[in-house]
């Protein structure tokens, strides 16, 4: 969205509009409202506003729920925008440590500040994108002065009266739709600037999951969060945020639960063993974390091979930080043979999961050319040089 678009929007006829084109689910949806709007002699940035708007709250529905029917998104902002029920266990961080006035430095579109000011937390914010920022006002507007929102980069804040900071830097290139990652060096604000504000104030810092260990400050704790199987961030906490004892964390959100696993340090791996009857396939942040080893102990469970995140056991066990399935077979791992197999099995419904292996799970789908009535998984991995194609049914 570009600012003659947010301009035309913020009226009052503009968000009338919004109101009453209502959610667009399709592509046809989109297409007669721009020729209804257009009809009815809107102007070219106000139609491109409201149909855009419209859009992108369905799309919202996945992190904001009910709340993104009365938001403003950009594209790129939503992409990168906190999931409100994980932003909501952020705020309860920081409220659980007493700081209840906080700087939100980066807010984006406002995820993370709805989290905080949700649970009665007082929020300076402000974003180096004018438009963002504009957005992130309307987003954060239900609660008055309990929130402001500047139009400002994070190194020009004055923090002098608040507790604590939170930061998202910018990991992408500018811009309201397309954007591009950057490499850490390029990060907006630098991390030389963020992990220096973490060592004087009680800070949490939002990353991507896949943020290099190594430049990880020793002493701050490191989370990572998968939410409903997708691994979606990494938090640093530092100060009164971070908790005595623990630098390594897997927060695993499904559905309305819940589950942790921390540690000190990263966990030793659990040695190799043969197959057994079940295949357990940990959460991405456990993999993240390098906690496998101590999941593993919990359910009695070996590496299927080195260097493969796939365990395996014979004791009917499963937990929150593993997907589990129970073995049927091991089918031969060439596409006549198994597509053979598949179809002696009446299998038409195929999810395909790999790991260790440079296969495409879609053009091997493909290549099967399923048609049964039954449906299955197919884990494909490696042990030392060899593939291995197992045939499962989840347990969880």
């Amino acid at each position: 969205m570009e600012m003659a678009e947010l301009t035309a929007l913020l009226t009052p006829e503009g968000l009338r509009l919004l109101d009453e084109v209502g959610p667009l689910e399709s592509t046809a949806d989109v297409a007669s409202a721009v020729s209804r709007l257009r009809a009815a002699g809107n102007s070219p940035d106000l139609v491109s506003a409201v149909v855009g708007q419209a859009r992108l709250r369905v799309r919202a529905r996945a992190k904001f729920g009910d709340f993104a029917s009365g938001m403003l998104f950009t594209r790129a902002g939503l992409e990168q925008a906190t999931r409100l029920s994980v932003a909501a266990r952020h705020a309860g961080r920081f409220r659980d440590a007493g700081l209840t006035r906080i700087a939100d430095l980066g807010c984006g579109i406002g995820g993370d500040a709805l989290g905080f000011a949700g649970l009665g937390l007082d929020v300076e914010a402000c974003d180096a994108d004018e438009v963002t920022a504009a957005i992130a006002a309307y987003n954060l507007a239900p609660f008055g002065d309990a929130v402001s929102v500047r139009h400002s980069i994070a190194e020009a804040s004055d923090l002098s009266q608040v507790r604590g900071a939170w930061l998202d830097p910018a990991r992408r290139t500018a811009g309201h739709t397309e954007t591009r990652r950057v490499r850490p060096t390029d990060y907006s604000p630098n991390l030389d600037w963020v992990f220096g504000l973490a060592r004087t104030m009680p800070t949490g810092i939002k990353l991507g999951p896949g943020f290099e260990r190594d430049a990880i400050p020793p002493e701050i704790e490191a989370q990572w969060i998968s939410v409903d199987g997708a691994t979606v961030e990494l938090v640093l906490w530092s100060g009164a945020l971070a908790r005595p004892g623990i630098y390594r964390s897997a927060l695993v959100v499904r559905g309305d639960e819940t589950h942790e696993i921390t540690s000190e340090a990263d966990a030793d791996d659990v040695e190799t063993r043969e197959l057994g009857e079940f295949v357990h396939e940990p959460e991405g942040a456990v993999i993240r974390a390098r906690l496998i080893g101590d999941v593993a102990r919990r359910l009695q469970a070996g590496m299927i091979s080195d260097g493969i995140a796939y365990l395996t056991s014979d004791a009917a066990l499963t937990s929150p930080f593993v997907r589990s399935f129970r073995v049927r077979e091991e089918l031969p791992f060439d596409v006549k043979s198994l597509a053979k197999a598949l179809r002696a099995r009446d299998i038409g419904t195929l999810e395909i999961k790999k790991r260790g292996v440079d296969i495409d799970p879609a053009v091997l789908r493909t290549k099967l050319k399923l048609s049964g009535a039954a449906s299955a998984t197919l884990i494909v991995t490696r042990v030392g040089e060899r593939r291995r194609a197992l045939l499962v049914d989840r347990v969880d």
